[in-house]
């Protein structure tokens, strides 16, 4: 396993303080604008590549995505969405980034009713409560079908599958968080292990998998180690969220890495077994005594911790050190 955290475009304390914890692994985002460079185009790319690799951290994945909002709701102008994306995955292949995490939820990303839930020694962590939204005002675009989301992820993969064959680039699709439907009238439709297994079947590719994302699909009521088996032995585990929540897709909140209702040691075990030699980060950490929240499941200490836990986890069953 190759343990990254997300650590931006440009160099930032984290990039610092990940290196002093040994990881050598990062998980990017797009960069901005500048110089007259699109944040998709090589030469961005590239420079953010290489900053990284001054730095001594190479970059696995971007997990970042250019706007697609009109083609998961077949709007005009979605083609030329595609084309964004296409470039993307065509420069990512180029530069030598290996993996793109993405995603088809429509309107907004992942959603939270609370970012302040007091959980162990009063750190605050985000949370889901479905029954607060059910008066919750429709967005501009809804109602949004499941059928029709359906539809259009077809249309999108097989526009961009074939570019990423063409790339070398692996395409991790993330699950929707959180997993249930409708949310403010929109349909989710990646809500489970079966539902993504329907979604990289739509268009078959050894480039199409997903990224196992731990807290979303135990949320779901998934079983983590059996997924994780899963998707492994069909070679489609290509990134990994390792985090944890309590609860279920009703009603939950994330957690501790230690302190959740996944049986993570079981889970590293099972990324163990099956071989699994891809990127995985904590994500969406507590936030702790001293910090402001200002960046819910983001601050730094929640990470420093995450990355402990993790290291720990990997020498106790990978049998190695980083």
């Amino acid at each position: 396993m190759k343990l990254a955290e997300m650590l931006g475009t440009h160099e930032n304390r984290l990039w610092a303080l990940s290196k002093q914890m040994g990881v050598d692994y990062a998980v990017a985002g797009l960069p901005p604008e500048q110089n007259g460079f699109k944040p998709w185009d090589y030469m961005n790319l590239l420079h953010m590549k290489q900053r990284y690799e001054n730095f001594g951290i190479r970059v696995e994945v971007i997990e970042s995505r250019p706007p697609a909002n009109k083609i998961k709701l077949n709007q005009p102008g979605r083609d030329e969405e595609i084309k964004v994306v296409q470039e993307l995955i065509r420069n990512m292949g180029k530069v030598g980034i290996p993996v793109w995490c993405y995603d088809f939820m429509a309107e907004f990303n992942w959603f939270r009713t609370s970012t302040t839930i007091r959980t162990r020694g009063g750190a605050l962590v985000s949370g889901y409560d479905h029954s607060l939204m059910q008066d919750a005002p429709y967005t501009e675009n809804a109602p949004i079908s499941e059928d029709e989301l359906w539809t259009n992820l077809e249309y999108y993969l097989k526009a961009i599958v074939p570019v990423a064959e063409e790339a070398g680039v692996k395409l991790a699709l993330h699950p929707d968080d959180p997993p249930i439907s409708p949310i403010r009238g929109v349909s989710r439709i990646l809500t489970s292990a079966d539902a993504l297994q329907r979604a990289i079947d739509l268009v078959p590719s050894e480039y199409s998998g997903i990224c196992l994302c731990q807290g979303t699909l135990a949320t779901a009521g998934d079983d983590i180690p059996a997924t994780i088996r899963r998707f492994a032995e069909q070679d489609k585990l290509f990134f990994v969220h390792f985090r944890d929540v309590r609860g279920t897709k009703e009603k939950f909140e994330e957690t501790f890495h230690d302190d959740g209702k996944t049986d993570m040691f079981q889970a590293m075990k099972t990324y163990a077994e099956v071989g699994f030699d891809g990127p995985a980060r904590p994500d969406h950490v507590p936030t702790m005594a001293g910090e402001n929240n200002d960046n819910p499941g983001y601050e730094v200490l929640g990470r420093l911790y995450g990355v402990g836990y993790i290291k720990g986890l990997m020498e106790a069953t990978y049998g190695q050190k980083k």
